[in-house]
């Protein structure tokens, strides 16, 4: 290990200190899942946050309040007891260009898996264990098996196969599996190893990792992805996705300006 190296990993470590706390959660769409305590309340609300990612993050928080407030702040409820007519609450919804079609659609997939499933992580993972990639490739399949899909929503739910960074369903996996001790990530997931997480490249992270060398491919891919999180398993093998903190924390700080 040579000194820069271990310079980096040393003020990366303590950057993860810093930012993987309580303190993070009230202004990250975390919040979101934090407002809930039911496992499914949790995953739903979790995936509807990681989903509405872009933008500000007051603005993406907000949606996630007035969406939980449509369904009663009982998503996992509301959606495996809404009939026709509870679905008028949801009608006018919109972030960006994810609209109350592509939000009805999810309620109506989410409905059916639970139906069979107690967990969205069977959504991920129907086996009893899969890499990131794997349950991001086969979620993906399965979201949209219905042919009834709308053709409009594929454009909400990533998959490596589309050549995407899958930045927002990285960001939700990684909430669901990463397990310490810091109360930030839930850890309620057993069927991916943390080993396996893939670092959500979103534009902060992606401009700490090309300051400090840890990315150099020009595009901002699913390939960049990988290559980042290789060099995150340089500092932590068994837990790389750690460092989406620090990376993220450096630059929206602006601690790169200065």
């Amino acid at each position: 290990m040579n000194d820069t190296f271990s310079e980096l990993k040393s003020f990366l470590d303590e950057k993860v200190e810093q930012y993987n706390r309580p303190d993070f959660i009230p202004n990250d769409p975390i919040s979101i899942p934090h407002s809930y305590s039911v496992k499914q309340d949790i995953e739903i609300m979790g995936f509807f946050a990681a989903i509405l990612a872009w933008g500000q993050r007051t603005t993406i928080i907000n949606k996630c309040v007035e969406l939980g407030k449509r369904m009663d702040n009982a998503p996992y409820q509301f959606i495996t007891q809404s009939t026709e007519s509870d679905l008028q609450a949801l009608l006018g919804f919109k972030h960006r260009t994810f609209n109350d079609t592509d939000l009805l659609y999810c309620i109506d997939f989410m409905k059916r898996h639970f139906a069979k499933y107690n967990s969205m992580e069977e959504a991920f993972v129907p086996g009893e264990k899969a890499t990131a990639e794997e349950a991001l490739i086969h979620f993906r399949e399965y979201f949209f098996e219905a042919l009834y899909a709308p053709h409009r929503t594929r454009k909400h739910i990533a998959s490596p196969l589309q050549k995407s960074a899958c930045k927002r369903l990285n960001m939700f996996l990684r909430w669901m599996v990463r397990l310490d001790n810091k109360g930030v990530d839930f850890g309620i997931w057993k069927k991916i190893s943390p080993a396996d997480l893939i670092c959500p490249l979103d534009v902060h992270v992606d401009r700490t990792a090309r300051h400090f060398g840890l990315l150099s491919r020009t595009q901002t891919d699913w390939q960049s992805a990988l290559e980042l999180t290789e060099h995150l398993k340089g500092f932590d093998p068994m837990d790389p996705v750690k460092y989406d903190f620090a990376l993220f924390g450096i630059s929206e700080e602006g601690l790169l300006m200065r």
